[in-house]
């Protein structure tokens, strides 16, 4: 097996936009008036997708590394309590704070002392390996229901 080959398609499966966009486009130019919108039959709004994409990304990573790490109370502790931001600046803050974890993730599966196949010692089976493809499968999913809204809001063409 050519494990260097492995990193770096992880690294790029991490937010590649080969079958869909990546995270950069489906945030940029967001209008700020819709981020808290549900669009007719959603249950979310732009800025709870965005949350809980944050949320969980940095939950898999800490448990991926952390053994001290405590996740959030399911599901409540994955999502904001309210549909819409409190400010530009918490959207903002929100963008920078999953693309670091995304960098971090990018980072960890490209560290050659990281064994990929190693059950986590404080897991129940879990390998890095596995939770670099939870993220990006997470990712990907709520990614994907992020357009939709941005669609439905009439903010993505």
């Amino acid at each position: 097996m050519n494990d260097q080959a492995l990193r770096d398609h992880l690294v790029r499966f991490l937010d590649w936009g080969n079958a869909h966009t990546n995270f950069d486009d489906a945030v940029k130019d967001f209008p700020s008036e819709l981020r808290g919108t549900r669009p007719a039959g959603s249950p979310h709004s732009p800025w709870e997708l965005l949350e809980h994409l944050r949320l969980a990304i940095w939950d898999i990573l800490e448990f991926a590394r952390n053994p001290k790490h405590v996740s959030p109370k399911f599901p409540e502790g994955y999502w904001p309590a309210t549909p819409a931001p409190p400010s530009d600046a918490a959207w903002d803050d929100s963008v920078e704070s999953y693309r670091d974890a995304l960098r971090q993730f990018a980072e960890l599966a490209a560290d050659t002392s990281v064994d990929l196949f190693a059950r986590i010692p404080h897991g129940e089976g879990q390998t890095v390996l596995r939770e670099i493809l939870l993220a990006a499968d997470h990712n990907a999913y709520h990614l994907g229901q992020l357009l939709l809204v941005r669609r439905l809001l009439g903010a993505w063409s």
